[in-house]
């Protein structure tokens, strides 16, 4: 084994779990039996010692290709030799009738279309990110891996045998035949293997599962299928028991080949929340908003002792996330420390409660009318940024070691406050309306003031600082300022200008910021999808930004991965690099689709 390409990856999952499967059929991560659970399969961290399960024909002249079975998670590895055509479909059932099997099951489901095929098993579990040994007992019925806290059964009717502390397999396929591999947690002996009537069961029922949900998607624009693919994505990526949705299903994946910019992302941010809540609404997907928004409601009545909220949680809700590195594992080509869990979680970041506020706001509008007892506590919340909105924080990129009076935060401070007037006098809540609108008209002032630099001519990262930061881009979509203000303007020329003429794009590839102590990173996917958004917005002060929207937004498309998948960052070389596939930019890539498509049909009904 080698390390692949992070986007010759795609996923499955059910809800509670996911798994990646690389393009030539082996599965190199799989956490069991949550998101945020040990790995079983970590190879993409260690391709020695992480785990993996691969099948794949005996051949060296092998082409691979992938694809999604039609508007499902359930994921097609096809295999072109010259002895013919095999393919391996894998998923994880969910929908009707998958109870009296059992949800958490890792189906592979081996079949040759045409020809006869060879074909080699390798399953290698490493329990809890390959820090606890295991046994491994063989029947007729598959085998079965007994670690100190887990037991999985691998069952099959395909004779194994053991290799080391894994199994293996070699068998032949003509044409019509298949080959079941189910994993699944044994509890009580080991189950029989499925028949080929089981088997079609539950793929029809995981199928069903898929298509009714997206039938429930209301977006019918220019991008219906890169939207859907979005959509499902965001839907494995939530946890069924709580409705929280991950960041990401990955953890490790660096920021840089090399680099320490290695993070855990299987926790849900309150960043994200204002994105989830309007991608969930503007596509339709009101009881997924409504579960999202009960999960935010538990947070906000668990704040800290000084009345703040953390910036991020476990999707069961728990606060400690406590950060440890795994040094027996070598990272991605090499790629240490491999963090799990998130220091992070303990640093303020002032912006959250602007996306919290404006979460609430956009449910309360568009969802169902929020309780009195949650206002009480999002009273409290604009109260504590009312008073903390002057200090220093770590902000939206979480920069450590380094606080700064970032602009990003203090506009999503204003943002926190106008939201919970805009709420206040909706709903007639009780609220200190004087004081905050003293409070917000005196942030706007001094971000116009300070956050302003004369001499760039555009807004910058920081207070004082000469450097611009995409995440200016966000002004005009919270309504901070019109996108026809002439500094709106002027910075979005300024950042749409390649590096070399002092901006921060590489022809749709945009750059958080230029500065960065780990070296040359790479371009960050979910600023794209800002820039396009902004520019949509600009149209009506130059009709031109909307062809360069258009533009821009089609160019990103074509580097998404082949199944239409993003990391959070597009390296040097055009290869996916981060954590993958990341929530935020797919929120992204849907909020600019809308966006988009609405002014282009605008546009076109107005010629």
């Amino acid at each position: 084994m080698t390390y692949p390409l992070i986007q010759n990856h795609g996923i499955i999952g059910n809800m509670y779990t996911t798994a990646l499967v690389r393009l030539d059929g082996g599965i190199d991560w799989f956490c069991f039996p949550n998101h945020d659970s040990p790995s079983i399969f970590a190879a993409l961290l260690d391709e020695r010692k992480g785990g993996y399960f691969k099948i794949a024909p005996i051949s060296v002249e092998v082409t691979h290709k992938q694809f999604y079975w039609p508007e499902t998670n359930i994921l097609v590895t096809r295999f072109l030799t010259p002895n013919g055509i095999g393919e391996i479909s894998d998923f994880m059932p969910v929908g009707m009738g998958v109870q009296e099997f059992g949800f958490q099951w890792l189906v592979r489901h081996v079949t040759v279309v045409r020809g006869c095929l060879d074909f080699r098993l390798e399953c290698c579990p490493a329990f809890n990110y390959a820090r606890d040994e295991h046994q491994t007992t063989l029947s007729s019925e598959g085998a079965v891996f007994h670690s100190k806290t887990l037991s999985l059964e691998l069952s099959t009717d395909i004779p194994l045998q053991q290799q080391g502390s894994g199994v293996e397999a070699k068998f032949t396929l003509h044409s019509g035949e298949t080959a079941v591999f189910v994993l699944r947690e044994t509890k009580s002996g080991s189950q029989p293997p499925l028949n080929q009537s089981q088997v079609d069961e539950l793929f029809n029922s995981t199928v069903e599962y898929w298509r009714c949900w997206l039938e429930q998607c209301t977006y019918n624009g220019r991008w219906r299928e890169i939207v859907h693919r979005s959509a499902l994505l965001l839907k494995l990526l939530t946890y069924e028991p709580t409705g929280a949705t991950v960041a990401a299903p990955t953890c490790g994946l660096p920021e840089r080949i090399g680099g320490k910019l290695n993070w855990d992302y299987r926790y849900t941010w309150l960043r994200d929340s204002s994105f989830t809540i309007y991608a969930l609404l503007e596509l339709g997907f009101h009881s997924e908003a409504a579960r999202f928004m009960n999960w935010i409601e538990c947070r906000c009545h668990e704040r800290l002792p000084d009345g703040s909220l953390q910036i991020m949680y476990g999707i069961d809700g728990r606060h400690d996330l406590s950060e440890e590195s795994l040094d027996h594992l070598e990272g991605y080509k090499g790629s240490s420390p491999v963090r799990i869990g998130n220091a992070a979680y303990s640093q303020m970041q002032l912006d959250i409660y602007g996306e919290l506020m404006d979460a609430v706001y956009l449910y309360n509008q568009q969802g169902d009318p929020i309780s009195y007892e949650l206002w009480t506590e999002l009273r409290e919340l604009v109260n504590w940024v009312c008073d903390n909105w002057q200090r220093q924080d770590h902000g939206l990129w979480e920069v450590r070691n380094q606080e700064h009076h970032f602009v990003y935060s203090k506009v999503m401070c204003w943002v926190a406050i106008d939201r919970g007037l805009r709420v206040a006098d909706d709903r007639s809540f009780p609220a200190e309306r004087e004081r905050w609108l003293k409070v917000r008209d005196q942030i706007y002032e001094e971000i116009l003031t300070l956050g302003w630099n004369a001499e760039c001519q555009a807004f910058t990262q920081y207070y004082g600082s000469d450097s611009l930061d995409a995440s200016s881009l966000i002004m005009p979509m919270v309504s901070f300022l019109s996108p026809a203000d002439s500094r709106m303007l002027k910075t979005l020329n300024m950042i749409d200008q390649p590096p070399e003429q002092g901006g921060l794009v590489y022809n749709c590839l945009v750059f958080r910021y230029l500065e960065s102590s780990e070296g040359a990173e790479g371009t960050f996917n979910l600023c794209t999808f800002w820039l396009v958004e902004a520019l949509v917005r600009a149209r009506k002060v130059d009709s031109a930004c909307l062809e360069r929207a258009r533009r821009l937004f089609e160019e990103m498309l074509s580097h998404a991965s082949p199944l239409g998948l993003y990391a959070e960052e597009t390296g040097p070389n055009g290869e996916a690099m981060g954590n993958f596939p990341l929530a935020l930019t797919h929120l992204s890539l849907i909020s600019a689709a809308v966006k988009l498509d609405r002014a282009l049909k605008a546009s076109s009904s107005s010629t």
